[in-house]
């Protein structure tokens, strides 16, 4: 069966009236990623259990057990969430050979909903690039065009959603690496607000900042995964109690009366005019369909950059510091305890990896903690009161979700500074803790666009009408790869 533009919505609808069995449609699956695969690198690992999996669902379904709209359709995970029995690599060679021994929150969920594991998502070594090039296992390729990148860090799993082998997957999105991906993709991602999602279980870069969310091929889809994986975990001190994900009803979809807010700060010269242009052509049909549009500021935007450049660092290389060749992965022993720590590190780690460890080191050193680190976290407080202060003004805010289509392989690889300023529109959000969701809006050079969606804290429910009500009145998001 065609799998390559079927919805969650659509999949629930199909199994549930019994037209297709469960055991069919992964089947479906499992033969467009055993033809589509090799060529993109998207998953590092399909599963062998996938099948078996979705008999007993079909099995439950037989009996007459009441099951939710995720109950036997398979799905990708990121490569550094624990999927017990599963390899978690992380994407790095030190982390090669490990396995894990017990579940992340969300793959309890996932399997507690019905949900077939199908396979590994490929991506950046850690989290730590935009283009899922810095993978120990090769780099992923976009299904759009195989010579360009997907994005990053979730690259594998936004391109296993775009080519159709899976109808959705989940990501981690540290400064943009769910919706950046999802952008240069052509699919949904959202990234939910900080303390929505546990991250146990989740192999982490940087601890204030990493959030795991859906990506999908429409909005409802996204909701639908995050009513399964969100909520209040008490092995992660930072997921509070919220209001749950309710999917927006057709009437719930109309733009009127929602205010939206367009920042001076995204929007300035050097910006590829073709990606504004799709952008404010979004923001057009927004408008003509009731809502209104203010311009607002977010006058510290300017400094995100180099604020997180700080921060992720500083906490990526404290979060990496377990990796010593002692506990588990990757050990080459030497000659003392530091020689065994710097092999392992030095053949373990990738270059990406070690840049950000030794920059990470280095701003929280003595004599450097006040005038780097703390400095970067007095301007993290001051972009969280910047969308305080908007909010009181706008229910959502609207930007594209990168400056760029996506970019040939190697392009940018060999040059840091250029690959960071990718996610110059993405990372605020992690900074600031705020939801953010980005869509298909449009085509550059026949590459996607994204829109990018920013809620209040909790508010996720706006960003669902918004996105919902856009994709219902344009097909930006039924488009796929030929």
């Amino acid at each position: 069966m065609d799998t390559s533009t079927l919805t969650i919505r659509e999949a629930a609808k199909q199994l549930a009236a019994k037209k297709i069995s469960s055991e069919e449609l992964v089947r479906g699956y499992l033969e467009a990623a055993k033809e589509k695969n090799e060529g993109l690198n998207a998953l590092l690992e399909i599963s062998d259990s996938a099948l078996e999996a979705a008999r007993h669902v079909d099995a439950q379904r037989t009996k007459g057990t009441k099951l939710g709209p995720l109950a036997g359709i398979p799905l990708a995970v990121k490569d550094n969430m624990l999927v017990q029995g599963w390899k978690a690599t992380a994407g790095s060679q030190i982390l090669e050979s490990y396995h894990a021994v017990y579940n992340a929150t969300v793959v309890g969920r996932l399997r507690d909903a019905g949900a077939i594991f199908l396979g590994r998502a490929n991506m950046d070594e850690f989290a730590m690039g935009s283009s899922t090039e810095s993978s120990h296992f090769g780099p992923t390729k976009n299904p759009w065009d195989v010579k360009r990148v997907p994005g990053g860090s979730s690259g594998g799993s936004a391109a296993a959603v775009a080519a159709g082998l899976v109808p959705y997957a989940l990501g981690s999105d540290t400064g943009g690496s769910i919706r950046q991906p999802a952008s240069l993709c052509g699919v949904v991602g959202l990234k939910p607000t900080y303390g929505r999602v546990s991250r146990y279980g989740l192999i982490a870069m940087a601890s204030s900042l990493d959030q795991i969310g859906p990506i999908t091929r429409t909005v409802e889809d996204a909701a639908l995964v995050m009513q399964a994986i969100e909520g209040v975990d008490p092995r992660d001190a930072t997921t509070v109690p919220f209001e749950k994900t309710v999917v927006p009803k057709e009437a719930e979809k109309s733009m009127k009366g929602l205010r939206l807010g367009i920042p001076k700060e995204y929007f300035l010269e050097g910006m590829d005019k073709k990606i504004r242009a799709s952008v404010m052509e979004a923001i057009e049909v927004l408008k003509q369909t009731g809502a209104s549009i203010k311009e607002i500021s977010l006058p510290h935007t300017e400094y995100a950059l180099a604020a997180y450049y700080i921060n992720m660092p500083a906490e990526a290389s404290s979060n990496l510091g377990r990796f010593d060749g002692m506990r588990y992965g990757l050990s080459a022993t030497g000659s003392s305890l530091t020689d065994t720590y710097e092999r392992t590190r030095g053949e373990g780690f990738g270059k990406e990896v070690q840049r950000r460890i030794m920059l990470g080191s280095y701003v929280l050193s003595a004599g450097y903690y006040d005038a780097y680190y703390r400095q970067a976290l007095k301007v993290r407080t001051l972009i969280s009161r910047d969308f305080e202060e908007a909010f009181k003004d706008v229910d959502a805010i609207v930007t594209p979700t990168s400056p760029s289509v996506a970019w040939k392989l190697g392009e940018k690889f060999n040059d840091p500074l250029t690959m960071y300023l990718s996610d110059i529109y993405t990372i605020s959000m992690n900074l600031a803790g705020v939801p953010a969701l980005s869509l298909p809006c449009g085509f550059v050079q026949n590459l996607p666009v994204g829109l990018q969606l920013i809620g209040r804290s909790f508010d996720e429910a706006t960003l669902y009408r918004i996105g919902m009500y856009y994709q219902s009145v344009t097909d930006w998001h039924t488009k796929t790869p030929e």
